[in-house]
């Protein structure tokens, strides 16, 4: 099928999906609300009994924790695509789907792009809390953009993850406890809200190699929130923290984009 007609098919699944968000405002508002109160908790509970590199109140504390703030939120907004899947199924507008004039790529694609549109609305909501809690970007413009943008990217491929996996639990209520057992520990052991030096041996090795250590610290980079006394991490993979990112989101988009698909067809085929 041509690919101009596979995009536009794409778009118009993306656009129901964004229109959804419009007429269920609860989506976007709890995709929100957690978040922010994760803010609030480190910042104001937490955040003057973790001392951070180069930095030894709370203020240090703030510009450390938002690009943890921003991994974890952006990856637990990429679920969504899984969720809607699942409840497609369910109700059975997939076989809906399967009877029209479509691609059947433009289902997922849809439904992955419409999780970038929400989580930029949800990184701006985001941001305009960190700014009021007292993070700031110390970077160049290009630089913070990047910085979103490598955001944006590892939360697509994770967004195929979902899409394949939401396809294969029976219901949205077994992808949502199965995405939090996994979701929650690898967000939490890395450097979203610790620095790593804080974490015992096995597990600091095992958050060095984290890709969400990876994104987290190559969004602090961009956005100038690393003091310059601070020394340079010891794993390659944080040395080269964008480049990482990068590698991992690729695996995520090489390997579950044509699963993703092909689990697609099956589900379809029931």
């Amino acid at each position: 099928m041509a690919v101009p007609i596979v995009l536009s098919d794409a778009y118009v699944v993306a656009r129901r999906n964004i229109i959804k968000i419009k007429r269920v405002p609860d989506l976007l508002v709890f995709t929100t609300l957690s978040p922010i109160m994760f803010v609030l908790l480190f910042a104001y509970v937490f955040g003057g009994a973790i001392d951070v590199p180069g930095g030894t109140d709370a203020d240090a504390y703030r510009e450390y924790l938002m690009a943890g703030i921003f991994a974890q939120t952006v990856i637990f907004g990429a679920t969504i695509t899984g969720a809607g899947l699942a409840e497609d199924i369910k109700k059975g507008i997939i076989d809906r789907f399967r009877s029209l004039p479509m691609a059947p790529s433009a289902v997922l694609t849809g439904r992955t792009l419409s999780d970038v549109v929400n989580n930029v609305l949800v990184l701006v909501v985001m941001s305009l809390t960190g700014l009021l809690v007292g993070w700031g970007i110390h970077s160049s413009v290009p630089e913070a953009a990047l910085g979103f943008l490598l955001l944006l990217v590892f939360a697509y491929a994770i967004s195929w993850v979902m899409a394949w996996l939401g396809m294969l639990v029976p219901s949205v209520e077994v992808f949502n406890n199965a995405t939090f057992i996994v979701i929650f520990p690898l967000t939490f052991v890395a450097n979203t809200f610790v620095p790593l030096e804080s974490l015992p041996s096995g597990l600091q090795t095992f958050a060095e190699w984290n890709p969400v250590s990876a994104v987290t610290q190559a969004s602090r980079e961009l956005f100038g929130n690393i003091p310059p006394q601070v020394p340079p991490p010891e794993s390659w993979a944080l040395q080269n923290a964008e480049l990482y990112t990068l590698l991992w989101a690729g695996i995520f988009l090489l390997v579950f984009v044509p699963l993703a698909n092909l689990q697609y067809r099956r589900s379809a085929s029931r």
